[in-house]
């Protein structure tokens, strides 16, 4: 199968749209669900193709006329078209780029401050408002599922969930440490300091079975909720925090209104994340085996975003860069991303 095989992703979409009207087929909700995501992706992914096709036409036929017309006026839209049938195409070639098992799916990000009080707890909360500005450009949904307030400011931690085609296929590749350089605001004598945030990202999995979850490997504590969360926060313990015996994941859930809710996606929390380390463990030994040429290391410090002397957010991975880091923590990490999926 080529990366984008136009005929059988058509034949594919024939298929489930067979199975979409077969009688019974709404009686397994969750298959049924499945089904109908699968159908819309396969109908974005084909009119989106479909979509570029006609607008290299388009362009085609605007250069014909200028050129028959001697119009240099036209050159400009020209450049303008071609510019954003590049970035098209060039989005669309990355996302036959996202076959991993899970690359379809939600994802689970978790970004913890590292050792600097105030000024990494600020760091942390830049980030995800980064995150946040992220999925608000591409059309991902944001979910916050925990969160732990800084004592001065700032965040000491936050979870949140991700909903969007492809999330974790994309969002993976922001798992590790991020690195910022700056003048901090917290330090009246304005000296330069060095703070670190990470970020861990996992898969959203609801129907997987390949990992058993043993209740007697579970250790449930509860807590009142300490976020913003509305009138029920703080009045009960609702808030559930599940360690994993075994390998020592912790996974907490506060933002739900019922504990029975917050240990439903804790426990969904769990799941992924001990897939997430299978899927690891996996990565890890096909890097063994394939050696240096495609090393990404999981967990490493992956980018660099230095505000002074100079401004620059630099991926060490990769080698991408740009001077302009307010637009990164605005959200324009798609570059990142794409040098990254490019690389693996």
């Amino acid at each position: 199968m080529t990366p984008f095989d136009l005929a059988r992703l058509k034949e594919e979409l024939k298929e489930r749209n067979e199975e979409l009207a077969s009688p019974g087929f709404w009686d397994d909700i969750e298959k049924a669900q499945s089904v109908n995501r699968r159908i819309k992706t396969l109908e974005r992914k084909i009119d989106e193709y479909e979509s570029l096709v006609k607008g290299a036409e388009d362009v085609k036929t605007l250069i014909l006329m200028a050129v028959e017309e001697k119009d240099e006026s036209l050159s400009d839209e020209v450049r303008a078209e071609l510019d954003a049938l590049s970035e098209r195409t060039e989005n669309l070639r990355l996302s036959t780029l996202l076959k991993g098992e899970y690359d379809a799916n939600n994802a689970i990000l978790s970004l913890h401050a590292g050792a600097g009080g105030t000024e990494a707890a600020d760091w942390t909360q830049m980030l995800y408002r980064m995150y946040s500005r992220y999925c608000d450009k591409n059309g991902f949904e944001l979910r916050v599922l925990d969160v732990l307030e800084g004592d001065e400011a700032g965040l000491k931690s936050v979870t949140f969930e991700v909903n969007g085609e492809n999330a974790y296929g994309y969002l993976k590749a922001e798992k590790g440490v991020h690195r910022l350089v700056r003048i901090s605001p917290f330090d009246s004598n304005a000296r330069r300091h060095t703070s670190f945030a990470s970020l861990d990202v996992m898969p959203v999995i609801e129907d997987d079975t390949s990992v058993q979850i043993l209740p007697e490997d579970l250790k449930v504590d509860t807590y009142r909720s300490s976020g913003a969360g509305g009138q029920h926060i703080n009045k009960t313990e609702s808030a559930i925090r599940i360690t994993h015996v075994p390998t020592g994941i912790v996974v907490s859930c506060q933002t739900e209104r019922s504990q029975i809710q917050n240990r439903e996606t804790a426990m969904k929390m769990l799941r992924s994340k001990l897939i997430e380390l299978k899927e690891r463990e996996r990565f890890e030994k096909q890097l063994e085996i394939k050696g240096e040429l495609k090393k990404i290391e999981w967990g490493s410090q992956i980018r660099s975003y230095v505000f002074h002397p100079y401004s620059m957010a630099k991926d060490h991975r990769t080698g991408a860069e740009t001077a302009n880091v307010q637009a990164v923590m605005d959200g324009d990490i798609g570059m990142f991303i794409n040098a990254y999926l490019s690389k693996i």
